[in-house]
Formats: C-alpha cells, sequence, structure tokens
C-alpha cells in the first residue's frame, strides 16, 4: 500500500494530494533507482540520470517528483540521499507495515519466501492456510495459523495488509473477514475481483493478464515483420 502520501518532519515537502495514481505506481521505481545510486556512491544526480535509471522520460520524472512538491536545483540536480528518503516518506518506506498473507499453496509460499518485504519496509507477521496439512508448518519462522483463527491472527499481529493468495472462490469470504478486522489494504493475487467497501484499497495481480499484454506486444512485432 501507498499509504497517506503524507511527508514527515523534515522532509521539506507539503503533504501530497490528489497525487495520480500513474504517478504514485512510478514512486517505489524511482525509490529503488536512487538506491542503487546511493548504494553506487552517486550523491547528485541529474534529472536525465535518474530517468534513465528508472526507465522514464526526464519530463515525466520532473512532472512526478513535483506531484510532491519536489524540485531539484537548476543546474546540479538531486540530492540522492535526501530525495531517496523524501520518496521513502511518501510512499510509506520509512515505517514498518505488517503483512499477512491468507493461502499458503505454492505461490503464497514463494511469496513468504520473497527477500524484499524487509527492504521495502514491510514486515510478514503471519501465514494462514486451510489446509490441515500446512498448518502448524513453519516458513521464514513464522508458523502458518489456521483460517478459522484469521480474526486471532489479524488482532494479535496488527497486520494492516493482506495479500490474498487464495483459490478463487474463497477468495471474497477472507476478504469480508479480513475487512471486518479493520485491514484496508489488500493485494489480490485470485484469479477473481473483489468487492470492498469504500476506503478499502485492493491491488490486483492477475500474471495471465499480464502475459497477455506481453504477447500482444509480440504479435505486433511479429505483423509488423510480417
Amino acid at each position: 500500500m501507498i499509504s497517506g502520501l503524507l511527508p514527515g518532519p523534515g522532509t521539506g515537502t507539503k503533504p501530497a494530494r490528489g497525487v495520480p495514481q500513474a504517478t504514485v505506481a512510478r514512486l517505489p521505481v524511482y525509490h529503488e533507482a536512487l538506491g542503487r545510486l546511493f548504494a553506487g556512491h552517486v550523491e547528485v544526480v541529474s534529472s536525465t540520470a535518474l530517468a534513465e535509471a528508472a526507465g522514464v522520460s526526464p519530463s515525466q520524472l520532473r512532472k512526478d517528483l513535483s506531484c510532491l512538491g519536489t524540485y531539484g536545483t537548476r543546474g546540479v540536480g538531486y540530492d540522492v540521499a535526501r530525495l531517496q528518503r523524501q520518496i521513502a516518506t511518501h510512499i510509506g518506506a520509512a515505517s514498518e507495515w505488517p503483512v499477512v498473507i491468507v493461502g499458503v499453496g505454492h505461490l503464497g509460499t514463494a511469496l513468504a519466501n520473497y527477500a524484499g518485504f524487509a527492504a521495502r519496509g514491510f514486515t510478514l507477521v503471519a501465514l494462514v492456510d486451510p489446509a490441515p496439512a500446512r498448518i502448524g508448518t513453519s516458513i521464514q519462522g513464522i508458523t502458518v495459523s489456521a483460517l478459522t483463527d484469521l480474526e486471532e491472527v489479524v488482532r494479535n499481529t496488527g497486520a494492516v495488509i493482506a495479500v490474498v493468495a487464495t483459490p478463487a472462490d474463497a477468495a471474497q469470504e477472507v476478504t469480508d473477514r479480513l475487512v471486518h478486522q479493520g485491514v484496508t489494504s489488500i493485494l489480490n493475487f485470485a484469479s477473481t475481483p473483489l468487492v470492498v467497501p469504500e476506503g478499502v484499497n485492493v491491488r490486483k495481480v492477475d500474471l495471465g493478464q499480464e502475459l497477455a499484454i506481453l504477447a500482444f506486444h509480440e504479435q505486433r512485432k511479429v505483423e509488423e515483420v510480417s
């Protein structure tokens, strides 16, 4: 979740309201690009160089950052460390976000083993699954809890973000239970849309759809050659 888009103390930026969703989606990309530059001991970067590192145009980069009230120094560029901190605050990467994964099949297990959560400010606090064979097993030091205990798990861990990796026919019921416990940010890997009340953010990850988009571009290449 990218929540609130509010800067913390000392960032030098104003609260960013009404930031376009396309811009929100690119902020983590800029954050990671800045992280790579910082690791390479780059202290100041031009908008052109940062845009290239992030895979966008310089004008798009400047427009996105201006939405946050962030501007580089003309003729100099951006202070890498400072800009990375500012974006981290805007996207919530400067905070710890407790995450629960519901559904620990092949996909859920792969997500539980993902090493990038902690680096991005997400802490995996719970795993939940209905299968008796999985309940009580451990992944990355976290014991899998029973689906019947979902409400208690959310209350005890304080999870605010949920990843739904269940079969499609179970996803809506699981989502309803999560929302009832106050979870308002859900990453949906189930192959079905979820109906949620206003104020609940859902991001759907459809691998089949993404592959279809790539196939579309491949088909266009074939048509252009023939």
